[in-house]
């Protein structure tokens, strides 16, 4: 049985104590945000998540979606959650209040994103993808469309989705041949076919909105010549009300590997009424922002998989007696010592532990960073915020997902035999951890992104959001004794990662193909050095606060505690990796290259 409590202490440490929440009420449309309100928020999530979301995921992935004569019907009970969290507000909380969102902080949009996959990643697509059209539609759609639509979506009246991959093209969406062709009134007939569109039918909700990626008649060939269209399952009346079936139909749903209480969708548009959303020929602009979105939230995906898996794990690695531990008996009580006491037990629980803590750092200090993004206009702040967004959002998304795919693999190993059956779940968080590598754009994709575009984009300008603190950081506190035992391999890492960047750089310039070599394993090293930063600057706050006897105590004591061993297994066993990460960017493509296709 899966096991999950949302890990609240952790996260209001990382908003309050790492990243100080304060700073957020000096953002526009923010100023009324506090330690009290974001805590709250937090706890009713939990409450609601753990109570609704969770009980649902080992039965939805058993029954699965069921499709007849072009219906979509999502499991038992996943009808009665969507109403109660759409009526509880989850799904408008980052969303502008001009069209009746919460306009929340993204750090605590975040977290909550992590609870609902942590309890149900099947039924957090199905919220997640609107919130992407959401953000696509209001960046680009115009004035009707932003007022015909934005509301619906916000208050989970309708859903979104977005359509991109043809049987033919995924990743090169060059090649995609939807066409759509202008008539009358300006709107356009929309027709061809796209395939895993998540959510691109269900019965949760009244209407279903598609943003399709498509060609114009005069439209120029490759990605230039793509446009951004609002499909609408069924076409709206002018009073938003829902009108006539639209030429949208399900030709048939995915039987998938995972995510089974979701739809996955082969999606036909048949001369569909469609509308443009923004510029013609511009429309991998607009989807980008979609994109991007749903790539920072894939990531939290991982996490999310990640800590329900840990959380499992550890629970039945307290329960299950076997054996005794190898430095004499732990539990006499007991006919053996619980899995908990042995060594590999341990390094498989503090590996996961310390992924998981590490990447929800990470994952708020993006966060808000995206608010100051969206909420600071013409400033140097947000130049540097966007710069930073921009550079970390193919790192969250790979290294998130594979980490969690980690987690997950590693919690059924805990569970031994009892993981690899149905009863325990482990093997379910497995199957739903894998397509988190693959869909948004596989984690290969993510590293080319890096490597190819945010490396080199404006002279590296991008790097000096994270270089520049980094190198700040460890300068600054060269000489603490309370973490100098942690600074110097991280240091060390840090390096690694600097020469790293200089060897990309220098080999790109003359063969593309050693930047391609080299991508995989220079954006997993640039991953954990970025967590190894999370965990040198928690670890230095966990050694103030135990430093502080009068203060902190019982629980806290143990909290922080804990905070610090964990860094230290993280960076003296986990960080080392990125020595060997820099030997093989090092070693180049050749030997990768050597062999023939035919040989292959």
């Amino acid at each position: 049985m899966q096991t999950y409590t949302a890990p609240l202490r952790d996260m209001r440490f990382v908003m309050h104590e790492l990243f100080d929440s304060a700073r957020l009420a000096k953002l526009p449309g923010l100023e009324e945000v506090n330690t009290e309100l974001l805590d709250t928020i937090l706890e009713e999530a939990a409450k609601f998540q753990e109570a609704v979301l969770l009980p649902l995921n080992a039965s939805g992935d058993a029954e699965g979606c069921q499709f007849e004569n072009g219906v979509v019907r999502t499991p038992k009970g996943f009808k009665d959650a969507y109403k109660a969290f759409v009526a509880a507000g989850w799904g408008s909380l980052n969303s502008d209040p001009a069209y009746g969102g919460q306009g929340m902080a993204m750090c605590i949009s975040k977290l909550i994103e992590e609870i609902v996959c942590s309890c149900n990643l099947s039924f957090g697509l199905y919220t997640g993808l609107s919130h992407g059209a959401y953000l696509a539609l209001k960046s680009y759609g115009s004035k009707s469309l932003k007022d015909l639509y934005l509301p619906k979506l916000v208050d989970g009246t309708w859903t979104g989705t977005m359509c991109l991959t043809e049987p033919h093209c995924g990743t090169d969406l060059g090649l995609l041949r939807t066409k759509a062709v202008p008539v009358a009134g300006g709107t356009y007939q929309l027709t061809g076919a796209k395939i895993f569109i998540s959510a691109g039918e269900h019965d949760l909700t009244e209407n279903i909105v598609h943003l399709v990626l498509a060609r114009l008649p005069d439209a120029p060939s490759g990605i230039k010549g793509i446009s951004l269209f609002v499909v609408p399952k069924f076409i709206p009346n002018p009073d938003g009300s829902v009108g006539a079936r639209n030429g949208v139909t399900c030709e048939r749903i995915e039987h998938k590997m995972g995510i089974k209480a979701s739809a996955t969708c082969q999606i036909a548009f048949d001369n569909a009424t469609a509308w443009l959303a923004g510029e013609p020929h511009k429309g991998m602009r607009a989807m980008f922002v979609m994109m991007n979105s749903e790539r920072l939230s894939v990531g939290i995906q991982g996490l999310g998989v990640g800590e329900v898996a840990y959380q499992s794990a550890v629970a039945y690695a307290r329960e299950r007696v076997q054996g005794r531990s190898l430095s004499g008996t732990k539990y006499p009580e007991k006919l053996a010592d619980p899995l908990i006491v042995h060594p590999d037990v341990r390094r498989m629980l503090m590996t996961m532990r310390s992924y998981n803590e590490g990447c929800r750092a990470l994952g708020v200090w993006v966060a808000n960073q995206l608010d100051v993004m969206e909420r600071l206009q013409d400033t140097p702040e947000r130049q540097d915020a966007e710069d930073f967004v921009s550079l970390m959002t193919p790192i969250v998304k790979a290294l998130f997902t594979d980490l969690g795919y980690e987690s997950s693999n590693l919690a059924l190993q805990v569970f031994g035999g009892h993981g690899y059956i149905v009863d325990h779940g482990m093997e379910q968080l497995v199957r739903d951890a894998r397509i988190t590598m693959i869909y948004e754009g596989t984690n290969g994709i993510q590293a080319l992104d890096l490597v190819g575009r945010k490396l080199p984009a404006n002279m590296g300008r991008s790097l000096r959001q994270f270089f520049h603190p980094v190198g700040e950081f460890i300068e600054k506190n060269a000489q603490d004794p309370n973490i100098g035992a942690l600074l110097q391999p991280f240091a060390k890492a840090f390096g690694a990662l600097q020469l790293a960047t200089g060897f990309i750089a220098q080999k790109s310039l003359s063969d593309p193909e050693e930047a391609g070599a080299a991508a995989t394993d220079y954006l997993r090293l640039f991953g954990l050095v970025a967590l190894g930063f999370m965990w040198i600057r928690m670890a230095k706050i966990a050694t103030i606060k135990l430093n502080d006897k009068v203060n902190v105590a019982g629980p806290n004591a143990a909290f922080y505690d804990a905070k610090y061993k964990t860094a230290t297994f993280f960076i003296e066993r986990i960080l080392p990796q990125a020595g060997s990460l820099l030997y093989s960017i090092k070693a180049g493509k050749a030997s990768m290259m050597a062999l023939r296709d035919s040989a292959l």
